[in-house]
């Protein structure tokens, strides 16, 4: 038979877990922050048009994602 966790064990697991997830945050953002900052750098090495190019493929699909996230609400 299996034994359940009392009331105050299912809270402190809770309050660690919110501790730890802004950390957890900010960790993944970084590392997107950094594949961002190097795919531009990249992308600006290779010339104007390239980077045109690139700036309206990015804004379109800005503008995609807002679209599905507004029409899954």
């Amino acid at each position: 038979m299996a034994v359940l966790p009392s009331g105050s064990d299912v809270l402190a697991q809770d309050s660690l877990s919110a501790l730890l997830l802004p950390f957890w945050q900010l960790v993944i953002g970084g590392f997107v922050l950094l594949a961002l900052v190097t795919s531009v750098h990249r992308l600006a090495r290779r010339g104007r048009s390239r980077m045109t190019t690139g700036l309206l493929v990015t804004a379109s699909v800005i503008v995609g994602l807002a679209v599905v996230g507004v029409l899954l609400q």
